[in-house]
Order: structure tokens, then C-alpha cells, then sequence
């Protein structure tokens, strides 16, 4: 299976390089990583043909016209930028950045019923965003998350938060499951990304963006086997050091009746879909899915495997996409694990 063989797969890049690029920026400063990132920008949008292709293809569904040459770099830049702002967040030096929180009362509405909660977010934005909400949390927040193939930058950047750690259940650990029970039985609040998993998940196609597109339904059984509440998560940069927190309520509980249990799976993961591609639409630049999303590339060129660059593998934010398909080196929504998310 191609997620299968992602979750195999070696990373790319040098630890030594990051480790100089993450070293200056954090002693020279945001605006000196900031300036980096445009040329390093530029040769990677030259360079990444498939990196092109997929944004193209998302942002020509998202903008609802013919995306062009700088809504791509715009595209990639974000994406960029993000990466950078992920060194400053996990190590805590918030001066100049501003994050604003709406929807905290759908939060604390779903914690009221002496029981977690459950969120679900995505690959739209910075997931870093949650951890420093998490900070301020009256209760434990927990990240469910695959670390199989961590690349060299992620292992880097997460030494700066020295608490990070404790908060990741790892899928794959034969306790991940009973951790994830235990910490809704305690009252704490559970996140997992649900747009892609790392390995063999079922998954049903539903509207996306005008056209079926495959997500796995695993985040979705979990929350139906943990019978708390959900909430969504988007944490979308909106600007320099800019971002916004968007909670908001998804179900008191999630239902499967057994009789109809695609169907009603189905409907709950287009539920979820359709709240994605409005804030996809509205944060367009902020799509981290640096890959065939609807796999009209992965049909034609089967069995290659697509691949993702939802991180850096490298000191710049972009080898990891595949330089000459298009497809994504890491998640495949169509075969991912029933309950993974990429960080």
C-alpha cells in the first residue's frame, strides 16, 4: 500500500543544517529567518514541479478561478512562514505575535458534562497555534499523532518545547488506544488531525471542493468509541506573527448505528469536509496538503506512491515534495491509518 510505504519511508535533509538554520534564526531573530524564507521560497517553487501542480489544483477549486503564478509563491510562502513560526511558538518567545480565540465557549460547553472532549483539526495552518492555547488550558490537552517517519526538522523544533513530549500519544504504541480512554475518562481534551492518516485506514470519498475526494474515516470511529463531545480546531495564520484560533462545535456525540454504519460514517466525514473546505476557502494559502488531494495523478501513474510535504525535511520548508510527480512523499488519505495525523 502506498501510505504503508510512506510510513517506511527515510527523510531526507541534513540535521546539521536545520539545526544552523533554526540556531540563527533564534539568535538573529524572527525578521532574519523571515528574510530567508523569500528566496529559499523561489527556488523551491521553480524546482517542486509537483509541489506546483497541487497547489495549482487546490487553489484554482479555492480562489473559484485560474490560481496564477504568485498566488502559487503566495502559496508556498505561507507554508513557509509557518515552519519559521513554529520555532518562536514551542520555544515560547511570543513578543510580537498575536493570537486571537474565538469559539472558547464550545470548548468549555463540551468539558462541562464531567468528561473530555475530543478535537479534530486538520491540515489547514499551524497545529503549533493549539499547543500554545493548550498552555492556558484548565485541563491536560493530548495530541494523538504518527510519529513514524519523523523528519529531521520536526525532531529538531520539538527539543525546544522540553513539556512537548508528554502531550503526544504516538499511534502505533500498543497503549496509544488505552491513553486516549483514560484521558477522556479524566476529563482532558484528545486532538488528532482527520484530513490524512500514515497507513492502511479505510476511507470513504465525499464532496470536497466540488469533487469526491477520499478521507480516511478512522478519526471519526474513535470519536464514535469514546462517545464525548467534538469540537473542531483550525489555527490559521492570517498575517506576520498573525494567527487565528477557531473552535467550534461539531457534536455532542458521534453516532454509528451498526445497520448503517458506512452510511452514517459517510455522512459525519462529509460533515467535517464541508466545515474544512469553508475555512479552506475563506484561508485559502493556509492548505498544507502539498499533494494530488483528489488523486487524479496518483490514478494515472499507479502504483507510484503520492507523497506529502506537510514538513520541512530539510533547513527550507519544501524538499520533501516529490520534484517530479507531484505526488506527495508522506500521507495518503485513501489507504491511511484509521486514526493518524501528520504534525
Amino acid at each position: 500500500m502506498r501510505a504503508a510505504r510512506w510510513a517506511g519511508r527515510r527523510e531526507r535533509g541534513s540535521a546539521t543544517l536545520i539545526r544552523l538554520m533554526m540556531w540563527l534564526s533564534l539568535t538573529l531573530g524572527w525578521s532574519f529567518g523571515q528574510a530567508l524564507l523569500y528566496p529559499i521560497t523561489l527556488y523551491f517553487v521553480l524546482v517542486l514541479r509537483g509541489g506546483r501542480q497541487a497547489s495549482r489544483e487546490f487553489l484554482d477549486r479555492a480562489l473559484g478561478r485560474p490560481a496564477t503564478t504568485l498566488d502559487v509563491f503566495r502559496h508556498f510562502f505561507a507554508f513557509s512562514c509557518v515552519l519559521l513560526d513554529r520555532l518562536f511558538l514551542l520555544s515560547n518567545r511570543l513578543r510580537h505575535f498575536k493570537i486571537n480565540v474565538t469559539g472558547l465557549n464550545d470548548i468549555e460547553s463540551a468539558l462541562s458534562r464531567s468528561r473530555g472532549c475530543m478535537l479534530l483539526g486538520s491540515h489547514l495552518g499551524s497545529f503549533e497555534v493549539l499547543r500554545v492555547v493548550a498552555r492556558r488550558s484548565p485541563v491536560p490537552v493530548k495530541i494523538l499523532m504518527y510519529r513514524g517517519n519523523t523528519r529531521p526538522y520536526s525532531r529538531l523544533v520539538e527539543e525546544l518545547d522540553p513539556m512537548l513530549a508528554d502531550s503526544i500519544i504516538e499511534i502505533g504504541e500498543p497503549e496509544a488506544m488505552l491513553r486516549v480512554h483514560e484521558s477522556v475518562a479524566r476529563g482532558e481534551i484528545v486532538g488528532i488531525l482527520a484530513d490524512r492518516a500514515p497507513q492502511q485506514d479505510k476511507a470513504v470519498k465525499v464532496s470536497f471542493l466540488g469533487e469526491p475526494a477520499a478521507f480516511p474515516t478512522g478519526p471519526l470511529v474513535l470519536a464514535a468509541i469514546l462517545g464525548a463531545p467534538v469540537v473542531l480546531f483550525f489555527g490559521v495564520r492570517t498575517g506576520h506573527r498573525r494567527y487565528q484560533v477557531h473552535f467550534e462545535h461539531f457534536a455532542d456525540r458521534v453516532t454509528v448505528d451498526r445497520a448503517r454504519r458506512t452510511e452514517d460514517l459517510a455522512n459525519w466525514v462529509q460533515r467535517y469536509a464541508a466545515r474544512l473546505e469553508s475555512y479552506a476557502r475563506k484561508y485559502p494559502s493556509n492548505w498544507f496538503n502539498f499533494y494530488d488531494f483528489w488523486e487524479h495523478r496518483a490514478a494515472a501513474l499507479r502504483p507510484a506512491e503520492p507523497q506529502s510535504a506537510r514538513d520541512a525535511a530539510a533547513a527550507v520548508p519544501f524538499r520533501d515534495i516529490d520534484r517530479s510527480s507531484g505526488r506527495a512523499a508522506a500521507h495518503n488519505r485513501r489507504s491511511d491509518a484509521p486514526l493518524g495525523a501528520g504534525s
